[in-house]
Parts: structure tokens; C-alpha cells; sequence
């Protein structure tokens, strides 16, 4: 077997080119990031519930949709913009178009579906899903010796 040594700064920039960029760039192409269509969640747990933190800046607290139905948590949003522009010649009108829905399987026997809470705050979602009150740990007691 013979190694054969090649120069690898003959095609570095075709390398970085393929590797560390992207092919296509959306942005001259009326995309962006903010048009994603699923936005990021990090669901926390502790020993008074769960928490989910769902990322979504640019909306509004009316944007959202919560439901629960059996075991299952919704949220969606719908978010409708339309921009236009007119000129002599021409007129032209773009609308834009944002739409996400998230499902969740609650453990409906673990938690109380009643006391549930959301709140919108600086672009962040946050969801809170209290346990039940018989379930959560019950603090530590003195026992007295009789």
C-alpha cells in the first residue's frame, strides 16, 4: 500500500466553499431566519412541574394558540403581514406568511391540567404545567417520640 501525500492548499477554497458555507443564499432570495416555521423549545422538569420555553421573538402574546385536549398540548401561532409598494408603473404587494404548531404528550395522571400557565415575555413562550398537589414530595418532618 502506498500513501500518497497531496497538497492540500492547491483546493482549500473550494473546500471551504462546499464545507463552510451555504450553496444557496436565501436571504437575496426573500428568506431569512425569522421565517422559520418551528420554533426552539427546552422543556425543563422539576418537583413542581414542568416548564416549556418555546422561542418565538416577533410575535405578539395574541399571536398564540394554546389547547389541551386529553394528553395533548398545543401551541400554534399565525402570523399574516402584507407589504406594498406602487409607482407609476407598477405595483407590487409581498405577504408574508408564519405558521408553526407544536404538539406535546402531557402525563395528564401527573399533572394538573386545570392550573396550567403561560406567559410571553422578550420573545420567549414560557409554559408551566404544575404537578398535581398529592404528588409532589412532601417536605420532611420531625417525628416525636412519645
Amino acid at each position: 500500500m502506498t500513501l500518497i501525500r497531496t497538497n492540500n492548499r492547491l483546493y482549500p477554497s473550494v473546500f471551504n466553499q462546499l464545507f463552510n458555507r451555504e450553496l444557496v443564499d436565501w436571504t437575496n432570495a426573500g428568506f431569512s431566519a425569522e421565517d422559520t416555521t418551528l420554533p426552539a423549545v427546552n422543556i425543563l422538569e422539576d418537583e413542581n412541574g414542568i416548564k416549556i420555553e418555546m422561542a418565538a421573538p416577533g410575535l405578539k402574546k395574541e399571536d398564540f394558540k394554546i389547547d389541551l385536549d386529553r394528553n395533548r398540548l398545543t401551541i400554534s401561532a399565525e402570523v399574516t403581514s402584507e407589504q406594498g409598494e406602487s409607482n407609476e408603473r407598477y405595483s407590487r404587494k409581498e405577504f408574508n406568511y408564519r405558521s408553526f404548531r407544536r404538539l406535546f404528550n402531557i402525563p395528564v395522571e401527573t399533572i394538573n391540567g386545570d392550573r396550567i400557565e403561560a406567559a410571553y415575555k422578550d420573545g420567549i413562550l414560557a409554559v408551566t404545567l404544575p404537578k398535581r398537589e398529592e404528588l409532589k414530595p412532601k417536605p420532611a418532618r420531625a417525628i416525636e417520640i412519645q
